[in-house]
Formats: structure tokens, sequence, C-alpha cells
């Protein structure tokens, strides 16, 4: 083989690699290891007092204050059972604002004045920690001289004991606020967006004959798009280590354009790290339920069950951390960005959203006859005016540096934000607009033809993969979250501005009926209203069209590409009020995560930007040389000879080649010159300048990639990562 010896011993090294002892009892009982690790309401139930087990129920269940002395009850049982699962240390695990997760751990063991240790574990530190609260993005939250942040347990998220090889933990899913009180972390206005939503939908239900309903939670259900590349490539690419994408790689001669990769049979290796983060999932109560190949090669999904979602976002942070541990331990790493490798489909974090509670289920099932429905179209049409009020809103909550890269590309939906409600609903809503819906489309049934299969059931819409915002039959499904990200930011926003929407609604309801308006024609009116009013979200088209942009504007529609054109959103007045009018930030806390996400993108963008110079320096430009050096050698060695030569070849190197040197030469410059001040004049300074350089350097790497001797090139290249596995 003729490839770079860096290459070429990866390769080997890829070839020699050995998977792991299996981690599981092949004799096990499927699904018996579910939730072991979890200090459970079934936990709990075994563990506590009846009277203390019911007050927790009731603070989860109904919002209830926590006693104190409810929870030294709690700590007491909880550190007994982590102790007896092998835990030394307890730790509040809690969400700052870099979007990743953080904990600082603590001994159960104190010291006694006998020289032994004894453990303990009151209410007082389960519920209240210290973290320093100044070294994290709070954008001017908190100032240096500002540190002390604490931390609070979310009784609604349960503790996990977290194994290691060298020790396991408690772990306590807790809030992380300023001594202010003002949310310092994504759990918090989670929890406070939840609480404005299930008042108002409360309110609704009240409305529709419901007597002192439960309270109404919004239910996540997540689904992960992850690569999978061997770890011997991924330490050979300083971009992949640093940056989590390639910054540089040629187009294989094979991509997606089969689609053989999509639902394809699980590479032996990829399943068995599957089924071994599965194993770990199920342990901490995480409900993995589906599993496949997607349409890139090397790119993989997983996809969680529907859960509270201030749970399920806990649960991804969760997720995401084992997914990361389990692919080195098999010799692989997990990519998380949204855009790690051009020119084949990138990955997305799709929100399936929805609402309801124990005693009524979801509140977004239309049943067989939506039309009839009258309580479902409330509910529905609470969300078209939500998303057509503040699509600006959503588009922020999915915007980074690194989403920019997948937004509108063919795998991901446009930045346009839009409904689909397919066609049952679409005519259901129609129908209200002009007076009143009479009728519903019917499920139909598919005939295949053969006579040993049965007829399928076939249902009165169908699915549109351009929308970011679609009705999916009994949820809808916002697929323009990243994959690297958080979901509890796209989860404030919707349940903020479905508190929005339904306070809207129950107060329509309300006047309309106190007024002496039969309910059922209020209930009309506001239908009418709504759709009138906020229709213009409703696109049931190719969301990927050229004509979608242009009409999207004539229907007063934002499209917001970039970051930069995105996170002004966070701090337009009606987005000030709306969150500050249901509780959930503060101005000064809206301010904050608006500096904070155009910190991330100068400085994500950055980063990014100097491993370009410095690889495009230190490693393409080398074996550009070295090669274009061979090749004038053997042109004047013919020469000297007296024969011919062919120059064609040296010509085509030499063209890119001045073009990276060039290219190079205005990315230093780009990065050399000092960002404005302001920090969005900053953000939009590096979209302008700096990217568009980056682009230039590496359309002339990657066309040299093409061209240069394969011994001479040392990055592993996209052929070798995306298919040796």
């Amino acid at each position: 083989m003729s490839a770079n010896p860096v290459r070429l011993q990866a390769m080997r090294a890829v070839e020699a690699t050995v998977a792991p002892p299996i981690s599981f009892d092949p004799g096990e009982e499927p699904g018996a290891i579910f939730g072991q690790n979890v200090f459970s309401l079934t936990v709990m139930q075994k563990r506590l007092p009846t009277s203390v087990y019911k007050s927790v129920v009731s603070t989860i269940e109904r919002s209830t204050p926590l006693d104190p002395d409810v929870a030294d009850a709690v700590a007491s049982a909880m550190k007994d059972w982590a102790m007896e699962k092998g835990a030394t240390h307890y730790a509040h695990v809690f969400y700052p604002l870099t979007g990743l997760t953080a904990e600082k751990h603590d001994s159960f063991l104190d010291p006694v004045g006998d020289g032994t240790a004894f453990a303990s574990f009151s209410g007082k530190t389960l519920v209240q920690g210290e973290p320093d609260a100044s070294s994290f993005p709070n954008g001017g939250l908190r100032n240096t001289f500002e540190a002390r942040g604490y931390t609070g347990w979310d009784v609604m998220s349960p503790a996990y004991v977290l194994e290691n090889p060298n020790g396991n933990t408690l772990c306590i899913p807790t809030v992380f606020i300023s001594m202010t009180g003002e949310a310092l972390d994504h759990k918090t206005p989670v929890l406070r967006s939840q609480q404005a939503m299930s008042v108002h939908a409360k309110r609704v239900l009240t409305l529709f004959g419901h007597d002192d309903p439960d309270n109404v939670v919004a239910y996540c259900g997540p689904e992960q798009e992850y690569f999978l590349v061997d770890s011997h490539f991924f330490m050979a690419r300083p971009d992949l280590l640093n940056a989590g994408r390639t910054l540089f790689g040629a187009r294989p001669p094979k991509g997606q354009e089969f689609d053989d990769h999509y639902f394809g049979a699980i590479p032996e290796r990829v399943l068995g790290f599957m089924m071994d983060t599965e194993r770990e999932l199920f342990k901490l109560g995480i409900p993995a339920k589906t599993r496949h190949n997607e349409v890139a090669p090397g790119q993989f999904e997983v996809a969680p069950m529907f859960e509270r979602a201030n749970e399920a976002s806990d649960h991804q942070q969760l997720l995401m951390t084992t997914f990361k541990s389990v692919a080195r331990k098999h010799g692989m790493e997990c990519l998380f960005h949204e855009k790690p490798f051009d020119g084949v489909n990138g990955s997305g974090k799709h929100v399936n959203f929805s609402l309801g509670n124990a005693e009524l289920g979801s509140l977004l099932v239309p049943g067989e006859t939506p039309h009839d429905n009258a309580q479902f179209l409330v509910f529905c049409a609470a969300v078209i005016r939500g998303v057509h009020q503040y699509g600006g809103l959503l588009r922020a909550s999915v915007a980074s540096a690194s989403n920019d890269h997948r937004l509108g590309a063919n795998e991901a939906p446009p930045a346009i934000i839009s409904v689909f409600l397919g066609d049952q609903l679409a005519d259901v809503f129609d129908q209200i607009a002009k007076g009143g819906a009479t009728r519903s489309k019917e499920r139909g049934t598919l005939t295949i033809g053969v006579d040993t299969l049965p007829n399928l059931t076939k249902d009165p819409g169908d699915r549109n993969r351009t929308s970011p915002f679609a009705f999916t039959g009994n949820r809808f499904e916002f697929r323009a979250p990243g994959s690297n990200q958080t979901v509890a930011g796209p989860m404030v926003v919707l349940n903020t501005i479905m508190a929005e929407a339904l306070d809207h609604c129950a107060s329509f309801l309300e006047d309309a009926v106190a007024a002496g308006t039969d309910f059922n024609e209020a209930v009309q009116a506001l239908l009418t209203q709504v759709i009138s009013d906020h229709g213009a979200v409703i696109f049931n088209g190719n969301g990927y069209s050229e004509e979608w942009p242009v009409e999207a504007e004539q229907r007063g529609l934002k499209n917001l590409r970039t970051t930069v054109d995105a996170l002004p959103e966070l701090i337009a007045p009606e987005a000030l009020a709306l969150f500050s009018a249901y509780g959930v930030f503060n101005e000064r806390e809206m301010h904050s995560r608006y500096e904070i996400g155009l910190e991330q993108y100068v400085l994500s963008v950055g980063v990014e930007a100097n491993l370009t110079l410095e690889m495009g320096t230190t490693i393409v430009l080398p074996a550009a040389l070295r090669y274009q050096t061979e090749l004038a050698g053997n042109v004047a060695a013919l020469k000297a000879a007296g024969v011919e030569a062919d120059t064609s070849t040296l010509l085509s190197v030499s063209e890119p080649l001045a073009a990276l040197r060039a290219g190079l030469a205005d990315l230093g410059a780009a990065l050399a010159h000092e960002h404005p001040a302001d920090a969005l004049a900053a953000a939009t300074a590096v979209r302008d300048g700096v990217l568009p350089a980056m682009a230039a350097v590496r359309a002339a790497a990657d066309t040299l990639e093409g061209l240069v001797a394969d011994d001479l090139w040392s990055l592993p290249t996209y052929q070798e990562m995306l298919y040796v596995l």
C-alpha cells in the first residue's frame, strides 16, 4: 500500500482492533436491569416511611413544597442505597451555560476525633450545594469577584449511581443559580417554563369540564444522531480532536448517493457498541428504544421513548456522556458535531414535543375524528399561534456556529420556521377558517397486491421531512435542534410560547362564556381567530424548494439564516416581555444568554480558524510543496536528459498551491484583525470575514488532496474515516 505512513499505521491499528469483553450476561433477562441504578419512586417506596414517600410524590406530581424533615429522611435513605451500590461520593450534577454537564464530588465520609470516619448525608446537604459560579459563562450576571453560586436539588429528576471502573458516585440532578437567584443553567428555566405552561393548560382543561386536573407537563422524545470514527483516525486529525469536525477533506469517490447505509445492516463492531451503551442507559433508567444506521456512512441514531421534558433533558446529557465513554472503550470516538464531514448528511436531535398528564394522556392526540375533538383543536391551535408569533425565538433556540453548517442543507429543515399539519389537520383547519369543521379525512388502506400479505392501514396524512415543525400523528416534531446541543433550550421556548398561547385561549374562552356565549360557539370563534391570524405559518409543501423562501417572505415569516441573524431575537422587546410575563427569565437573564451565544459563536469559529491556519500551514502546505518539488525535479531531470517532459501535472498543482498560500495569508490577516467591542459586531465580523477565509483555504486544500501523491498526505481521508470501522 502506498499510503502515507501515518495513515497506514492507523489503518493497520484499526485492523488489529479487538472488541472489548462482553459487558453483559447473555443469560440476563431482558429488561431486568432497567433503572437498577436509579433512586426511583419504586426504590423510595421500599425504603421510606409511607408519609415521607407520599410527601415526595406530592412534590413531584402536584408541585407541593418539600418539607425539610422529608429531605432528611430521603437523604438518609439515598445515602444507604448508594453506598450499598459501591458509591463513596456524591455529586450535585448541574447544567451550566456551556451546554455540558458539570459536577462537584464530595465524600460521604467525615472524620471522627478517634481517628475513624463515619458516613453522613443530611437533608440540607442533599437540597443545597455551593460550587463556584464565576468561571462558567454567565453573560455578565456574575463577576470574578462575585463567585458564589448555589445548586438546588430537583426532586422531579431522580438521583442515580454512575458507575466507573475507579469508583461509583451518587449523582443528584440540581438547578444552578446565582446569589441573586438568577438562572446560571439550563434546568432552572425548564422548570420555570414548565410551571408557567401548566398553569394555563389547566385553565383550558377546566373550561372543558375537567375538575381540578393534574399538572400538565411537556413531554420530550429527543432523537439523537451521531457519527462513529475509529480512535486511530480521530487522534491523527487535529481538527476532529479540537473542533469535533473536519476542517479539510476531499469528498470520497462514494458517499451516500446510493442510500445504501440508511437502515442497512448494522456493522458488527457498531452493534457491539450499541448493545453496550443500551445496557448502561437501561441501568440509568434512560428508555432507549430505537437504533439504526442513518443516511451518511458512519452515521447512526438512537431514539429514546417520551419522558417529561425536564427528565428527558437530563437524560439527553447523560446519554451523550455515556456514548462518548463507551465509544472509547470500543476503540472509537463518538462525534456529536452537527456537520463533522462535508458533503454527507449532518446530525440533528429531533425533539418530539407533546403535552399531557397521567390522568388525560397526551393532549395532542387528534383521535379518529379530529373535527369533533374540540379540546385537541384548541391545544393544536395554541401550538400554531405560538410558533407563528415566536418563530424567531425557536430559531434562536437552536442557533450555534456548528448548527449553521447543517440548517437548510438537504438533511435538515430550512432556517424558516413553519408548521406542517398534514392533509387531515390542514383540511380541518381550512374548514374552521371557512365557518366550521364538519368532517375529517379518514384513514385508508394500502393494498399491496400480494395474497399472503394483509392490507396495511394508511394514515390520513403524510410526513414532511423538510418541515422544521411537523405534526406526526400525536405530537409535533421540532427537527431543527442540533445533535450537539441540550434540548433544554428548545423546550424552554416551547413551554413559554405555549404558556402565552394557552393563556390567550383560556382568556378568550373565559371572557366569551362570561358574556353569555355558548361554549362550543366560543371554541369555534377562538379557532377561527387563531387560524385567521396565524395560519400563515402553516406550510405543507417542500421546504427545500427555491420558491419557498420567496413565499415565506410574502407570508411575513423570518428567514434567519445564521446564528448572528437569529440571536438578536432573544432580546427583541416582544421576547423580553414574553419571558418576563411568565416568570421564565428576567431581562438580565435574557441579555446574558444573548451575550453568551455571541461569545460562544466567536470563540467556536476562532478555534476552527486557528486550527485551519495551523493545519494548512504545517500539514497541507508542506505536503503540497514536497510534491511540487518532486514533480519539478522529475521535469528537470527529464529535460537534462534531453527528453520532452509533461508539465501538466506540475501546473495543475501550482494553481491550487498558490490559492492555498493566498488563502492562508488572508486567513492570518482576518485572525489578526481586532474584533469590535460590541458582541454582535464581533460575531458579524467573524461570520463575514473569518468564515469565508476559512472556506477559501479549505477549497484549495481539498483540491490538493486529490492531486498530491498519497504517500505524502498524512491526514486520514474521508474514505478511510467513513468506511473503515
